[in-house]
């Protein structure tokens, strides 16, 4: 009996992932976001075959491209973890119906039982929107197990007023009464994990003690949304939603930090 065409033919997500260096892209941006010569470097592969590459991933909607803050001339690379799991369910499934997901794969949740709580630090540069929201959304999905911080190159005196709203009205946090604060002060701090979230503040930011693992989130800061802070509450809300999805995926990662012998 001959299969039909429709049958034998792979899933897109298994066209696309197969070739290997675009499955070394994947892997690379499932770590941080990356620019195009940060991706030449780390696979050894020529410029102009890497962006063929990322461009067949961008357009099955693997990977987005967001333009540098830092400098307008380069674009950071950002793996959707969402569109993959969705994929890789709509894979199964055309393979046999036992291998249906009606959802992504669970989070795994920080275990509760750790002796030494990792320690994370969110980065951005005024640590009055991107970075507190990000520490807020990770203590809150980790119930207080993880010790978690935000600082600024360059705080702003009080948090914007629209962080205190999306993170009040989208998941229920209040942070009213917390401070900016300089990455200065942290200077001596140790790190299991450093967390830049603004492409200005990762050239800024400092080597901490112990050399913690260093990931980059390209995330446009939502206060430079023009107009009054109600018209710009949409971008807030937006930033916000971001950041939770890319916290949620985050937790398996410190569930799988070893623990430090020397904190």
């Amino acid at each position: 009996m001959m299969l039909s065409e429709q049958v034998a033919t792979p899933p897109a997500f298994v066209r696309l992932t197969a070739h290997p260096l675009r499955w070394q892209l994947l892997t690379a941006l499932a770590n941080s976001d990356y620019r195009v010569r940060e991706l030449v470097t780390l696979l050894g592969q020529p410029q102009n075959l890497v962006s063929y590459h990322l461009r067949l991933l961008r357009a099955g909607g693997l990977v987005t491209a967001t333009r540098s803050s830092f400098d307008g001339r380069d674009s950071y690379y950002h793996l959707d973890l969402d569109r993959c799991a969705a994929a890789l369910g709509e894979t199964g499934a055309a393979l046999h119906p036992a291998l249906r997901q009606d959802a992504a794969s669970p989070i795994l949740p920080v275990g509760q039982q750790r002796a030494v709580a990792i320690a994370v630090l969110f980065v951005c540069t005024g640590n009055s929107a991107r970075s507190p929201i990000a520490e807020a959304l990770l203590r809150h999905h980790t119930a207080g197990s993880v010790t978690v911080t935000s600082a600024g190159s360059r705080p702003k005196p009080h948090l914007h007023p629209n962080t205190l709203r999306a993170l009040r009205e989208g998941f229920g946090i209040d942070i009213t009464g917390q401070q900016p604060r300089h990455l200065d002060t942290l200077a001596s701090r140790r790190f299991d994990h450093v967390i830049t979230l603004c492409d200005k503040a990762r050239e800024a930011c400092p080597e901490f003690p112990r050399h913690p693992r260093r990931v980059h989130w390209s995330i446009p800061d939502p206060a430079t949304a023009s107009g009054t802070d109600q018209a710009g509450y949409p971008a807030f809300q937006h930033t916000a939603a971001d950041l939770d999805t890319r916290v949620r995926h985050l937790l398996p990662v410190l569930a799988s930090t070893p623990p430090s012998p020397d904190r």
